[in-house]
Parts: C-alpha cells; structure tokens; sequence
C-alpha cells in the first residue's frame, strides 16, 4: 500500500488554499498537520482544502481535518472544503462531520462561504 501524501498550499487574499492528493491516514496526518500549521500560526485562519485527489482518509486523516476546522474557528477564520470523492465523502457522513465542517460543491462556493 503506498501511503503517500502530496500537499501544496498557496496562501493568497487572505485565505490559505491546500491542494492535497493521496491517503490521509495514520502515516500520512502528520504531513498535513505540518503543512497547514504555518497558515494557523501565521494569521491565515481562512482555510481550503482541495480534496479532489484524496482518494481514503482514515479517523487520523479525520482528526486533523477536525483539529484544523477548530484551531481556525478559534482564530477568527474557518475551513471549507471540496472536492470531495465518494468513498471520502461517505467517511465524512458516517462519522456526522459534515455538520461542523461546511463542505462545498466547488473552489468557488468554499471561498464565498468563508467570507470577505
């Protein structure tokens, strides 16, 4: 099994957009942890993740979205998220975090739901 996480993020008009693609899972959450930390830390709250090439996430890859969405709130920002596949979308629904997490249909609709 090749677990491999590509993450590349952009921080431009105030929001932080990552582009991920791979597994997030036990091996592979620390990495985004470590890359979006900057972005929390550096006063960019406003946070997007691209999840168009996420092909599995575990309840690790889980618990940094989690972590993530919370560490945003708290600094005035929040996270929005699209792209979403269906085996991805499903471990989001089962665990109900698609009520805390605001997840769009496109790049478009995750930027206007963050806000100005």
């Amino acid at each position: 099994m090749d677990h491999k996480l590509d993450v590349k993020g952009e921080v431009a008009d105030g929001l932080a957009v990552y582009r991920i693609a791979g597994r997030i899972d036990g091996f592979t959450s620390q990495d985004l942890e470590s890359a979006v930390g900057p972005a929390l830390s550096g006063g960019t709250p406003r946070i997007i993740f691209d999840m168009r090439e996420v092909t599995f996430i575990s309840s690790a890859g889980l618990r940094v979205v989690v972590m993530t969405a919370k560490r945003a709130t708290a600094a005035r920002g929040g996270l929005s998220i699209f792209g979403v596949q269906s085996a991805v979308n499903e471990v989001f629904e089962i665990s109900g975090l698609q009520k805390f997490i605001t997840i769009a249909s496109d790049e478009a609709e995750a930027r206007s739901k963050l806000g100005p």
